[in-house]
């Protein structure tokens, strides 16, 4: 039997079952796991019903993409185990030891399996910690497995699936941001970094205080109490680099960062970094695009 399972949500699309982004994030930890225990890993995507499905596999780990839906059913479901859920786990390092934030990121902290519990591990991973891009490809055998329960069994009744406000941008799904942070100034500057996203064909996004002070819509912030990005590249424009600010761009594939301060935590992160006048640059930056699409 599989030694680590990950249990994968899917969404109707366009009457099509599919997996959803962060399911595909839940299969790479998943997999990074095994690689690094040198067991098995394999999925199981459910209908209806899930304790059974777990006995039946005895996995020694059981990995959750971190969703509402999780965050509402794990923590019971590790307890029927006399477990707990490590939740909103950001990385896999050697051991195992799964890596969570606390302080609003300020803090990592290390959370090791104990062994004497009876039961697997249960843990669920933060959207955007790793990505579904590095999924290992390759084919595997699958199991149809009948669930049995009878309506006396079920103390609950769900009601529909939660979903957030409709937003006019998912910039979780967007393959490059251009991001403006307190050093444009003002809002009438901000065309000029929105004249950046249209050279690039980017979304455009911000940092809280941005979004705060009304410049730019609250669906358009990234950070911990915005979205959680992972473009193929993020471009952080006037943007110092709170804590809280890169704990949402942490699964950036490539960040470029603008600013005139080059000791702005910013640059610790960024792969690219330009210390100057973002005046002076991002015009010249958008005129250099244009012209090389010209």
């Amino acid at each position: 039997m599989s030694r680590v399972l990950v249990i994968v949500e899917h969404q109707d699309r366009n009457g099509v079952p599919a997996l959803s982004r962060v399911s595909l994030e839940a299969l790479a930890a998943g997999q990074h796991l095994a690689k690094q225990l040198g067991i098995e890993c394999s999925a199981a995507v459910l209908g209806e019903g899930i304790e059974q499905v777990i006995r039946h596999t005895n996995p020694e780990f059981v990995l959750f993409p971190h969703t509402y839906q999780v965050r509402d059913f794990a923590p019971a479901l590790a307890t029927r185990f006399q477990q707990v859920l490590i939740s909103d786990v950001i990385a896999i390092h050697e051991g195992p030891a799964f890596v969570r934030q606390l302080f609003q990121g300020k803090l990592n902290a290390d959370y090791r399996p104990v062994a004497s519990l009876p039961g697997p591990c249960f843990v669920s991973v933060q959207a955007g910690a790793f990505r579904g891009e590095a999924l290992e490809p390759g084919t595997a055998a699958t199991e149809s497995l009948a669930i049995d329960l009878t309506p006396a069994q079920i103390r609950t009744t769900p009601s529909a699936p939660f979903r957030e406000s409709a937003h006019t941008v998912d910039l979780t799904a967007a393959p490059i941001i251009v991001s403006v942070g307190r050093g444009i100034r003002e809002q009438d500057n901000i065309p000029l970094v929105q004249a950046l996203a249209d050279a690039l064909g980017a979304e455009l996004a911000a940092s809280r205080p941005i979004c705060d002070a009304g410049w730019l819509p609250m669906e358009r912030q990234v950070g911990s109490s915005g979205q959680t990005v992972s473009p193929k590249l993020y471009l952080a424009v006037g943007i110092s680099g709170a804590i809280q600010h890169l704990v949402g761009i942490k699964g950036s594939k490539t960040v470029i960062a603008i600013n005139k301060d080059e000791n702005a935590p910013i640059f610790e992160v960024a792969d690219y970094g330009v210390a100057g006048d973002l005046f002076e640059i991002v015009p010249a930056l958008t005129k250099a695009i244009l012209a090389a699409k010209s």
